[in-house]
């Protein structure tokens, strides 16, 4: 159920409960010019800096639009439940001892869950929460210091931490904060339905999440939808591990999908970006807030020392930043403003030949923003001001804004350092519209994270999530055999195999399958270290001889026909995220799976797209595409056989508790792919 939070976060009234924090919200409002009514609730006090206490809910002159409630948690439970009895907006639980104090406090959890039941469909935020800023009509349910001011229009950001919340207030870069909003244990309302409420605030122009765990996969979807629809986009930073315990597994799977790399999967399949630090976060959002996001990972830079140009280019590395070529209408203009001893390129170095020189500044600005980058940087550390004239610098300022307005191209100037950039020039760049960049490692971040945004948008929305709740039954394991027809019949290669329950048996059956033969014994869930598998047996001695001396770690056999060497071999598998559902994992496998560290998670369902590109991304493409002069891989086959194994999982989402192919063996282009092992783990 999505409650309306526009009282909540955009109130005409606010009642305060309690005494220091109480007093301390009237006390925010009042500096910020909140314009409506304020009315405090006191048993004794008869008025607080100037305003007349009510003595309870019930004498309140109305149902007031949204409450701070600073008092002690069982009074908290009393005064919500005859908050939403009256009518009114929404409350924020400032109390701990909840959920969050469950090692502690036995009782912690049965108080959570009464207060949401005393709330019903009155939204709360909290509890264990300050509450939030509303920079845009001065309305703060917030008991402590901030560093904000009011603003027209701005972002908004939302954490589960009330601390980091205030470190954020404290910013002194030059973003336009125009709510800052703390959600504390989450116990009714998530931080993705609180960005769902601000994305739908006209004066809001994109939103940053800090979120130690995803409260609701279904609202993460419903923001991601809205943000798309609305053209606001939403950045996070994604710290932590899921609170659910991660499941036991006997595959190799769970060693690479970890929760980290299902958060990633899960957020770019959403369309969200995702950075790394709090100024990474802090620097995207600027991005975000003058220009949306990118149309490509295309930059540019130019700085007036090559030291600068060479910091530029070494830190755009590591990311999907493209310092792409000049073009050739590019040359001839920078060489005009810049001379013959520059060399005309990207990253730029423009030598200090035009310091200080407004005119001649614009017109190579104008030149190197002309080749349609989708960002365009300016390497410019500010002096001292305390010390040091700035005036050269402004002069570059000042080229860098007209060269931008000239021909609307994005432009951004980056200090190197984030305390070369002066709050007030970060200031009045934002107001000139162009990024005032603290640090050009946060820099290329958000121009990679703005990019990454602006290439989910173009592709379709993905499709919803597998929502298919675990069954709760014991966990069975299907022997190899039965775990690869399961898949067969969803259209996966498997090698022709037969099962024996004795040595002798075995040597039978493979000499009707005919040799080469690999011998496997069943019910060992990792063959090789266990001595279970035996590769190329050519004859009938040789099988008796391998089958015996894995009898007393098998309970029973399997003989397939041996397949041909391989280009390389890959792992497939799925298991089971308490937040994404099932989710698959490609990567390098056979005995390279936890040495190389290679692979890429899906969420599901997916499609051959998504699946071919998430094969080219990894390490081991470079084998499939034919590595010094080897053949190259049957890719078309891999895909389908990666597709096959997604439609068993979503076919079967509610009973696959893991699967592990591993290996699938690629062979050379137009003789398919066969999948070696198999491993299926279900819930009755």
């Amino acid at each position: 159920m999505t409650r309306s939070l526009d009282r909540l976060i955009r109130p005409s009234s606010i009642a305060v409960f309690g005494g220091k924090e109480a007093r301390r919200v009237i006390e925010q409002c009042d500096k910020m010019g909140f314009a409506g009514e304020i009315w405090p609730v006191h048993p004794r006090e008869d008025e607080i800096l100037g305003r007349k206490c009510y003595r309870s809910v019930a004498e309140l002159p109305g149902a007031p639009d949204a409450s701070f409630v600073g008092v002690n948690r069982q009074l908290t439970i009393e005064i919500i439940r005859e908050l939403a009895a009256r009518g009114s907006g929404g409350a924020v639980c400032y109390a701990s001892g909840f959920r969050e104090a469950v090692t502690e406090l036995a009782d912690g959890d049965d108080l959570q869950k009464a207060l949401v039941e005393a709330a019903g469909d009155m939204p709360i935020l909290g509890p264990n929460c300050y509450g939030f800023i509303n920079m845009l009509d001065g309305a703060l349910l917030w008991p402590d210091q901030h560093g904000m001011v009011r603003v027209d229009r701005g972002v908004a950001i939302l954490t589960q931490s009330s601390n980091i919340a205030c470190n954020i207030s404290m910013q002194m870069r030059g973003l336009p904060l125009a709510y800052i909003l703390t959600a504390g244990n989450q116990a009714q309302t998530g931080l993705s339905d609180l960005a769902c409420a601000v994305l739908q605030d006209p004066r809001v122009t994109s939103v940053g999440l800090h979120i130690e765990g995803f409260d609701n996969v279904e609202a993460l979807q419903r923001l991601a939808r809205l943000a798309r629809e609305l053209k606001k986009p939403v950045v996070t930073l994604k710290v932590g591990k899921s609170e659910q315990a991660q499941l036991a597994t006997v595959s190799h799977t769970a060693s690479l999908a970890g929760n980290d790399a299902v958060s990633s999967a899960l957020l770019s399949r959403l369309g969200i970006g995702r950075v790394e630090t709090l100024p990474e976060l802090l620097e995207t959002l600027k991005l975000l807030h003058l220009s949306g996001p990118l149309e490509s990972f295309d930059i540019s830079s130019m700085s007036c020392s090559g030291g600068e140009a060479s910091l530029m280019a070494d830190a755009g590395v590591k990311r999907k930043i493209v310092y792409r070529a000049l073009r050739e209408e590019q040359r001839q203009p920078l060489r005009e403003s810049l001379g013959q001893m520059v060399t005309i390129s990207n990253p730029l170095d423009y030598h200090t030949f035009v310091w200080g020189n407004r005119e001649k500044q614009t017109a190579a600005f104008t030149a190197m923003m002309r080749g349609d980058y989708a960002l365009n940087l300016v390497v410019l550390d500010f002096p001292r001001q305390d010390r040091c004239d700035a005036a050269d610098w402004v002069t570059t300022c000042d080229a860098v804004i007209d060269a931008s307005k000239a021909t609307g191209a994005v432009a951004g100037i980056v200090a190197s350092m984030g305390e070369n950039m002066p709050e007030e020039t970060a200031l009045s760049l934002m107001a000139a519209g162009v990024v005032p960049f603290s640090g050009i490692e946060e820099a290329l971040a958000a121009a990679e994270t703005a990019a990454t945004i602006g290439a989910a948008w173009a592709r379709p929305m993905a499709q919803p999530l597998v929502a298919a709740p675990a069954n709760g039954g014991e966990t069975v394991t299907l022997t190899e055999h039965e775990a690869k027809l399961a898949l067969a019949a969803y259209g996966l290669s498997i090698p022709e195999g037969r099962v024996a329950e004795t040595a002798e048996d075995a040597a039978r059956q493979a000499e009707r399958l005919g040799f080469p033969v690999v011998l496997k014994g069943l019910g060992v869930a990792h063959k090789t270290e266990a001595g279970a598998v035996r590769l190329n047996l050519a004859d009938v001695p040789a099988v008796l001889e391998a089958a015996k001396a894995m009898a007393g770690v098998a309970s029973g056999y399997l003989v397939e026909k041996m397949v041909g060497k391989p280009v390389a071999e890959l792992i497939v598998g799925a298991m089971r995220d308490p937040v994404a559902g099932p989710v698959l994992t490609i990567g390098a496998g056979g005995i390279l799976v936890e040495l190389l560290e290679d692979s890429a998670i899906l969420t599901l369902p997916t499609d051959e797209k998504a699946i071919r590109e998430a094969i080219s991304g990894l390490k081991i493409a470079k084998l499939l595409g034919g590595y010094r002069g080897a053949p190259a891989g049957d890719v078309d086959a891999l895909v389908a056989a990666v597709a096959s194994a997604a439609s068993y999982v979503v076919s079967n989402a509610s009973i696959v508790e893991e699967l592990d192919i591993n290996p699938i063996m690629v062979l050379p282009q137009g003789d398919g792919v066969v999948a070696a092992d198999a491993l299926i783990r279900l819930r009755k």
